[in-house]
């Protein structure tokens, strides 16, 4: 499906020489779904929780080496539980620019009922009188999922009063060096004026504009090296966490751990870094364009 942009005002021609403008990408927060007790979305053998930090330790890697200019941090590197409360706070707190979030998918099973003979029966007739009858005896086979692909998630058009609360939370902050004007100019507003409700406002549609951006690029990159691509989309419930962090912020499901082909891909040394590649590749792409927003250079 396609993801719908928003239109945003021009910022108001001034005189004042405009600040030294910082780097478009500064921080990156990587969170690995689940954790600890939350084992997330369970395979044949193996969970969700651990594939999501095991690609995600291989994607700070690669970021780093990619990106040497930007912070890389995450929100868990061991097998620990955090909320999704905590999850925000702590990409909140380190004041990130850019939230990824890696999952893995799941499906039920598929259930296939044949007949395989029949029993004769005695049952109540017309008048009481007792019939035989011949009924068909099944055999149900569950077969494992057959779903396939990738599908990477923002936040839902439909959360925008809550994204704007988040973005409003810390727009007093620096947050995102795109937006370095607006946030200095209101450094010292009431968090209750109108103006800074507005600014808050026009932040939470950057932050969707952006995660369209990221989560388009990333499926278009899946498809290029050949994965099932299920698009990008808005998430219209289940993932808190996008809606919580003020910044952008996209969720990747990597593939479906109830399918036993993806499975193993999902656990191999080489389907996990072909995954980290393609959001890598995906992250220079972002970054670009952010730099050729704000007119600075870059990688």
């Amino acid at each position: 499906m396609s993801i719908q942009a928003f239109a945003l005002p021009n910022p108001t021609p001034s005189k004042t020489p405009a600040p030294i403008q910082k780097q478009a990408l500064k921080r990156i927060i990587i969170d690995a779904g689940h954790g600890g007790s939350d084992i997330g979305a369970r395979g044949r053998y193996s969970t969700e929780k651990d594939i999501s930090l095991a690609i995600s330790l291989k994607l700070e890697a690669q970021l780093k080496q990619a990106l040497p200019d930007v912070e890389i941090l995450m929100t868990r590197k061991t097998d620990v539980f955090n909320s999704v409360i905590e999850k925000a706070d702590i990409a909140n707190r380190l004041k990130g620019d850019l939230f990824i979030c890696i999952h893995v998918n799941s499906a039920g099973s598929r259930t296939i009922k044949e007949v395989v003979g029949y029993k004769t029966i005695s049952v109540k007739g017309k008048k009481g009188k007792k019939v035989k009858k011949r009924v068909p005896q099944y055999k149900v086979t569950r077969l494992p999922s057959t779903a396939i692909g990738t599908e990477t998630f923002i936040f839902g058009v439909d959360k925008s009063d809550e994204r704007v609360a988040a973005a409003g939370e810390s727009v007093d902050e620096y947050l995102d060096s795109v937006s370095l004007k607006i946030l200095e100019a209101r450094k010292q507003t009431d968090a209750n004026d109108p103006t800074k409700q507005m600014l808050a406002s026009i932040m939470a549609q950057q932050y969707f504009q952006r995660s369209a951006k990221l989560a388009l690029t990333i499926e278009e990159e899946f498809q290029k090296v050949g994965r099932v691509s299920r698009q990008a989309q808005q998430r219209k419930k289940g993932i808190w966490v996008l809606q919580a962090v003020s910044m952008p912020a996209v969720l990747v499901e990597t593939g479906f751990i109830s399918n036993p082909d993806e499975e193993d891909y999902l656990n191999s040394e080489l389907g996990q870094l072909e995954i980290c590649d393609v959001i890598t590749k995906s992250v220079r792409v972002y970054k670009k364009s952010l730099e050729n927003q704000i007119g600075v250079g870059g990688q």
